[in-house]
């Protein structure tokens, strides 16, 4: 993962790592190529025995990173006869030319062509890493260094620069599959044999795709399907290995019969496949000698067996086949790329973002927001940035895709850390801010700036993000708008409390005021506003929100449940100052109409009636907490209680009323039961006075005897269903002068109609010690029949009373005529009689008068 980092360096800084002095230094600037590009150290080598020195660069001009690839003509001086120096020049001066001549997004992308010195030959490519055979290298002697035996007679001369790299399991099989469709390419596109693949002809880019090159020793083929074989030179000890392919991985029928075809290309890939996973070692190891060549080739099938357990087990099959001796049974480049191996997702996005360039705007933008950003997830991180960060960031320059190119940039930024954000994605994707921007791309960033936000040094949000937002509200699309404010809900934290109080609410208000009947606005205005209410100051609330919320048309059920939301909010805390006048004057009559709308469901409903009693509640503690402070309660029933009983007869305290000469006598021919029945039909005195008939023979009614000789028996029975109570006369001894008191209800009314009351009115009981009786606690008990009472009952019945008041019979005279004169005698204990003119007695009463 160290290496990845490396990849998104700048130029500058890496080459000011890179440039070192030296012979080769001195050599370069002898070659035209200096002058278009700024070279650097060497970091890889790749072709024939390796002779193409790589190193990294970058264009001059626009500061393209890329790599030049330089041989030094010393080197065939060196090693071979000055005669064949020429040669050798001359084949790799091909090759590029050939590179040029077949491109395809799987071979070696050529930038800059050949340019020949008298010393050098260079040209300039692709950035790369380095070649799979120093990659390879590398992993051999670790593998030495592991313990694995491995006879160091036969291993082949390393590179000086092997390079450090761990493959993961998809890059093998996305490496494969790529020299695979390079090779498909050649066959059946270009018409021709590669004849060199080997380790060191794939090149291994920075961005981790497997490159063909080496096209030094390639063969033209005249059929169309190339299958069957053309002669070809066999590999001699008499050419400079230079000038041959490696020989390790040469095809058996090349070697034995001098004749190639596409399939011996096969067979190359098939080596390359077992060198890979046998830790570099390839399993034939000739040290280029034709005879050890072919000892270890009639080994090569139990080579094979050997190490097939180390290859995925969807390749073996295919690997066996590929290393057949027999051509037949070898499958084309077409055909090996059908395999289940290579049936992945995965890798097949992989490949496809190889091939973008080629793409319409149409295709591009389906696969950036669908086909990649499903398949990132389940591709490394490692190749994320090593990968496929370097193709969107050349993509994020172009406006017509940018909005789709957005959707995995993201995925990356949530899914990187901190560290891997600032260093490798902010340096490019903070151009992205300021950049102009369609209005989908726009919007994508807007509804995603949380994620952006949430890694973003905040220097960076200051300077690069929060302008881009504010200018967003300014937009005449709605769609831009919309987006603001969702991105104000999302990172509301982000923003200090004055940009929210003096930029963020009036920016706010006014989409709103702009796009009243819009829906989707206002939600997301309401949202905006709920998200930073606890920001705002009490009087920008009073003053700006709560008109605001007001102004809202409720119609919707979602605009409705979310201004409840909010006044739910403000009925949590007492610093958003919605007092209970706001709730009884503002806020109720514009929710209570909502409790009828026949859009809310039970849910929004439930919560409406939720906040209306709470808002109810808070109006009712504070108004009793007032009132109470002011000495006043709330109207009640029980506040009025004393006043409707104040002149009520219950609670009258009347002196004691004294009839001279009475005495009462307990009853002793009925019971209660008979007393109720006699009432219930019609006794003499209720029955007369409650409407009943007088003249049943069971009736109870008073009969005055003596006393009024001349009154008739039908004068005597009362009738009045309300007795007025009024003081005496004044001759009456123990009257009670005074004004007329309170009606007092008969006892006949129902029981549920008598008011409660603690005090007595029944007339006191006379001579109760003398002759042990008790005054019935009963509705027919004694009334006090004064002045007023009876005057009631001359104005109806004026033959019924006699006139005046005369001492202490004027009571008498006023309960009527038609006592009974009975005679009888009265023996005292004293032996005292009284005769029988003396005493009058009311037998239905009981009353004695003496």
């Amino acid at each position: 993962m160290k290496d990845t980092f490396k990849f998104s360096m700048p130029a500058t800084t890496m080459f000011s790592k890179f440039k070192s002095g030296g012979g080769a230094q001195n050599s370069l600037e002898t070659n035209p190529i200096g002058q278009y590009f700024e070279i650097g150290k060497q970091v890889a080598c790749a072709g024939p025995e390796l002779v193409w020195k790589i190193h990294d660069a970058y264009r001059k001009n626009d500061g393209k990173e890329c790599s030049v690839f330089i041989f030094e003509k010393r080197c065939a001086e060196k090693l071979h006869k000055p005669k064949r120096k020429e040669t050798v020049t001359e084949i790799l001066r091909a090759s590029v030319k050939q590179l040029e001549r077949f491109r395809h997004p799987k071979i070696l992308h050529v930038l800059h062509s050949i340019e020949e010195c008298a010393d050098t030959l260079a040209f300039a490519s692709e950035p790369v890493y380095a070649s799979l055979a120093n990659i390879l290298a590398c992993h051999e002697m670790n593998a030495i260094q592991s313990g694995i035996n491995t006879a160091s007679n036969q291993l082949p001369q390393r590179p000086q620069h092997a390079r450090e790299y761990n493959f993961l399991d998809i890059e093998y099989k996305y490496g494969i599959l790529q020299i695979t469709e390079a090779l498909s390419f050649l066959h059946y596109t270009g018409h021709v044999l590669h004849r060199n693949v080997c380790p060191s002809s794939i090149l291994v880019t920075k961005k981790g795709t497997w490159k063909l090159a080496g096209l030094e020793f390639i063969e033209r083929i005249n059929d169309v399907d190339g299958v069957e074989p053309i002669p070809c030179q066999p590999w001699t000890s008499r050419l400079s290995k230079m000038a041959q392919p490696n020989l390790d991985y040469t095809a058996p029928e090349t070697q034995t019969q001098s004749v190639c075809s596409i399939l011996s290309d096969m067979f190359s890939l098939g080596m390359v496949i077992c060198s890979i996973f046998n830790n570099g070692r390839p399993l034939i190891q000739s040290g280029n000698s034709t005879s050890a060549y072919l000892k270890q080739l009639e080994l090569l099938e139990d080579q094979v067996h050997n190490i097939l357990p180390k290859i995925p087990l969807p390749l073996q099959e295919a690997t066996v086949r590929l290393l057949s001796k027999d051509t037949r049974q070898r499958p084309t480049a077409q055909l090996l790329t059908l395999i289940k191996y290579f049936s992945d997702p995965s890798v097949q996005a992989l490949q496809f973002l190889d091939v973008i360039n080629m793409k319409d705007p149409t295709q591009k933008a389906h696969f950036y927001r669908i086909t990649l950003k499903e398949a990132l997830p389940f591709i490394p991180k490692k190749m994320w940035y090593q990968h496929i960060w370097p193709s969107l960031q050349q993509e994020m320059r172009s406006q017509e895709v940018l909005a789709a190119v957005l959707q995995p940039v993201l995925y990356l930024i949530q899914d990187s850390t901190v560290e891997e954000y600032e260093t490798i994605l902010l340096p490019s994707f903070r151009s992205v801010f300021s950049a102009p921007k369609t209005v989908q791309a726009t919007v994508t960033l807007l509804e995603h700036l949380h994620i952006i936000l949430e890694k973003t040094p905040r220097d960076d949000i200051r300077t690069e993000v929060l302008p881009m937002l504010y200018n967003a509200f300014e937009s005449t699309t709605i769609q831009v708008q919309n987006a603001a404010l969702i991105a104000v809900t999302n990172v509301s934290d982000y923003l200090d409390d004055t940009s929210i109080r003096r930029i963020i609410l009036a920016k706010t208000k006014a989409i709103y005021e702009k796009n009243q009947t819009d829906l989707k606005i206002v939600s997301n205005v309401l949202s905006c506003v709920e998200r930073t209410l606890g920001r705002l100051d009490k009087g920008q609330i009073i003053d700006e929100v709560l008109p605001l919320l007001n102004d809202i048309r409720l119609a919707d059920p979602q605009i409705t449940l979310r201004v409840v939301n909010i006044y739910r909010l403000m009925l949590s805390d007492k610093k958003y100052g919605l007092t209970v006048n706001l709730m009884a004057t503002k806020v109720m009559p514009s929710l209570l109409p909502q409790t009828v709308n026949p859009s809310l469901n039970l849910e929004h409903f439930t919560i409406l009636m939720e906040v209306l009693q709470e808002m109810l509640d808070q109006i009712d503690r504070n108004q009793r907490n007032k009132l109470k402070l002011d000495n006043l309660s709330l109207p009640s029933p029980e506040r009025h209680r004393p006043l409707r009983h104040q002149y009520s007869s219950d609670n009258m305290h009347v002196p004691p009323f004294n009839i001279p000469n009475l005495r009462i006598e307990q009853r002793k021919t009925s019971s209660a039961e008979d007393m109720a029945r006699k009432n219930s039909t019609g006794g003499m005195l209720g029955g007369w006075w409650f409407g009943g008939s007088p003249s049943s023979p069971d009736s109870n009614f008073l009969r005055v005897v003596n006393a009024f000789p001349n009154r008739r028996l039908s004068d005597n029975t009362l009738m009045t269903p309300k007795i007025r109570i009024a003081p005496s006369c004044a001759s009456s001894p123990g009257g009670t002068p005074g004004g007329g008191l309170p009606i007092r209800r008969h006892s006949s009314i129902g029981p549920q109609e008598r008011r409660g009351s603690t005090v007595n009115l029944s007339p006191p009981t006379l001579a109760r010690s003398m002759i042990g009786g008790s005054m019935p606690n009963t509705s027919s008990s004694v009334p006090f029949l004064l002045s007023s009472s009876m005057q009631s009952i001359r104005s109806r019945r004026p033959s019924a009373v006699l006139g005046g008041s005369q001492g202490s019979q004027g009571l008498l005279q006023q309960l009527g005529s038609g006592m009974v004169r009975l005679t009888s005698s009265y023996q005292p204990a004293n032996g005292r009689t009284f005769s029988s003119s003396s005493v009058r007695k009311c037998p239905s009463l009981n009353i004695t008068f003496s």
